[in-house]
């Protein structure tokens, strides 16, 4: 399969304008017991609650009967099992759509011909769950053109509930732009949030939607500099003058509902940022210019060392909140668990958390990140008797014991060599 996903990606690149007419064979015994490997182990379930493991027992008879039944074309999915979490700092909750392990295989394996497909066709200003491209380096080219280029006003947009209003029959149109197999489009059932397939769909709805009319049509009517940074369905759009953000913006609205979609109004905003925004927000009479969050981070002007401007960032608020929160439940329900492995655990959680926030600028935000969990940490383990387990002297003791890793920059935010040709 991968040779032809390799020839496929080649024709693709060669030929924008091709449809593709055969692509439901790839769908085949091999390639579907290899997309059921590659799905990681002891996952939520669909609503019949079978688990990897248990699909395991009879996988190739499992693999043999789904192939049958995809050639015949009786294969449905099933209904996903609806969950809804919790959002950050809000009593709303996220639905979510669990396929079952099957379905998850099938969507796994229609991911890997659509990536062949459209790879090719995605804009660079696209980042979200592509290939060699991350949140990180989202974040170096939105800073490379709010320093480098005539950057003056920033667009924050958030869409209401993108994943629950994507308009299927608009997707259906827009997948038949490239793909002309009625047998791959018939299994297609929409883009649950949290299914395999979510990620690629939704990169490609909003390829047609934002990105392409943004470059094409957006750009051209400006007279001003003009660019998109879009990380999923986060993005930001940064401007030379204020009257172009304006009408932007309006345009979008217009834009977005032809296609079910919304902007949240309350969450978008249009600030003035860039070198000019502290004489702007002093002119005002404000102390300091207007902040943005992007991607977890607020985005807010300073100056470096020789007082020119400079973008920097700090892990956003509503980031930090949650993140503490999620501990303090994760302990308050842990407590009593064997030492070593509540240490382990924090340990592993640190280090994830400081591969994503410990970027320039910011290991002095993550810094009172880890002191405000060592507090949680010295307050729950004295909550695992009656009796105080610990004084500060003995708790940093403990720590000597079992020492958690230190914040240090991990990500060089100027270092945008692998990026310059998203930007050039």
């Amino acid at each position: 399969m991968e040779t032809k996903l390799l020839r496929i990606a080649e024709l693709a690149k060669s030929e924008t304008r091709m449809k593709f007419t055969s692509l439901a064979h790839l769908l085949n015994k091999q390639s579907l017991v290899q997309c059921h490997h590659e799905l990681p182990n002891k996952k939520a379930t669909g609503i019949n609650g079978t688990t990897k493991e248990q699909y395991s027992e009879s996988l190739e008879e499992n693999i043999v009967d789904l192939v049958s039944r995809l050639k015949s074309k009786s294969y449905h999915p099933v209904p996903v099992r609806r969950m809804y979490i919790p959002k950050l700092n809000s009593n709303k909750k996220r639905p979510l759509g669990i396929p079952e392990h099957e379905d998850k295989i099938v969507q796994r394996g229609i991911t890997k011909i659509l990536n062949a497909i459209y790879e090719n066709d995605f804009l660079d200003c696209s980042f979200g769950f592509r290939p060699n491209r991350n949140c990180h380096d989202a974040l170096k080219i939105l800073n490379h053109y709010i320093e480098k280029r005539s950057v003056n006003y920033v667009v924050d947009v958030d869409i209401k509930g993108f994943f629950d209003n994507v308009d299927h029959i608009w997707m259906m149109e827009f997948l038949k732009l490239r793909i002309a197999d009625p047998n791959l489009l018939r299994i297609d059932k929409g883009t649950p949030q949290g299914g395999v397939i979510s990620p690629i769909l939704a990169n490609l709805y909003l390829h047609y939607v934002l990105d392409l009319w943004f470059e094409k049509r957006v750009r051209k009517q400006c007279k001003g500099q003009a660019y998109i940074v879009r990380y999923a369905d986060d993005f930001v759009c940064c401007f030379q003058y204020k009257s172009e953000a304006e009408e932007f913006f309006q345009s979008l609205k217009v834009r977005l509902q032809k296609f079910n979609l919304e902007v949240a109004e309350d969450k978008t905003k249009i600030i003035p940022f860039g070198r000019f925004a502290e004489k702007d927000a002093k002119q005002k009479g404000n102390s300091k210019p207007a902040t943005f969050d992007f991607l977890g981070f607020t985005h807010y002007c300073g100056k470096n060392k020789q007082g020119y401007f400079r973008v920097k960032r700090k892990t956003s608020r509503k980031k930090l909140r949650g993140k503490l929160r999620e501990t303090k439940e994760w302990l308050k329900n842990n407590r009593n668990k064997d030492i070593h492995m509540i240490m382990d655990r924090f340990k592993r959680s640190l280090v994830g958390y400081y591969n994503y926030y410990c970027i320039t600028d910011n290991t002095p935000s993550v810094h009172q990140f880890k002191d405000k969990v060592l507090y949680l940490l010295f307050r729950w383990l004295n909550r695992r008797s009656q009796r105080k387990s610990f004084t500060w002297d003995k708790f940093n003791l403990f720590l000597h014991k079992f020492p958690l890793p230190s914040p240090r920059v991990k990500v060089n935010i100027y270092d945008i060599r692998k990026e310059i040709g998203y930007i050039l």
